[in-house]
């Protein structure tokens, strides 16, 4: 995983609720075993017609968006079946951080193991955030060591992270890299108990 500290992006608005891992990545793109490949059919059902042509309405579609890497969307984000590919798709399509009021349990945490950033503000806060993105191309810094979102008008927005997944995060390991940076102690547990 690559490390997150900073990152400064246009957001994306999704303006949407109740986002489920379906419509994130639908079932019948599941077959792949890499965890690589599916930011392509990224809300594939919202983004293409029945002819795979694109939906010009779908905010994917507009161009502002294009070099995002922050997704913006309402409550219950990551809800329905706890697929890990949810959050293999919106990494491989670019995005590295998602903010919203509130996430699924298990896709918040699979964004964690995944090195993806859920961010949870107020629903206040999100709704400003959706307005300013959907009104014109709106940058903010996510800054994961101060805990802070800040928009490119000053306004700044404050969440928490529980401070293991903020390291985990911050130096892009995941469990099994964690686990390496134990390894002197595991080596002199095993040689006492051999």
């Amino acid at each position: 995983m690559k490390p997150i500290n900073k990152v400064t992006s246009v957001i994306t608005p999704l303006d949407r609720k109740n986002v489920d891992t379906d419509q994130i990545i639908s079932k019948e793109f599941l077959k792949r075993i890499e965890r690589t490949g599916f930011g392509e059919f990224l809300f594939y059902h919202w983004r293409f017609d029945e002819d795979g042509n694109e939906q010009e309405d779908f905010v994917l579609a507009d161009k502002r968006y294009s070099t995002s890497q922050i997704l913006v969307a309402h409550e219950n984000f990551g809800c329905g079946s706890s697929r890990e590919h949810a959050p293999w798709s919106i990494l491989d399509y670019g995005f590295n951080v998602i903010i919203a009021p509130s996430f699924a349990d298990i896709f918040y945490n699979n964004c964690l193991k995944n090195g993806l950033l859920p961010i949870t503000l107020e629903v206040e806060e999100v709704e400003e955030l959706l307005l300013k993105g959907q009104n014109a191309a709106y940058t903010v810094t996510v800054n994961l060591e101060s805990e802070t979102v800040t928009g490119e008008d000053g306004v700044a927005y404050f969440f928490s992270i529980d401070s293991y997944y903020k390291q985990m995060l911050l130096n892009g390991w995941d469990e099994i890299s964690l686990t390496f940076q134990y390894e002197s102690h595991i080596k002199k547990y095993e040689e006492q108990h051999i």
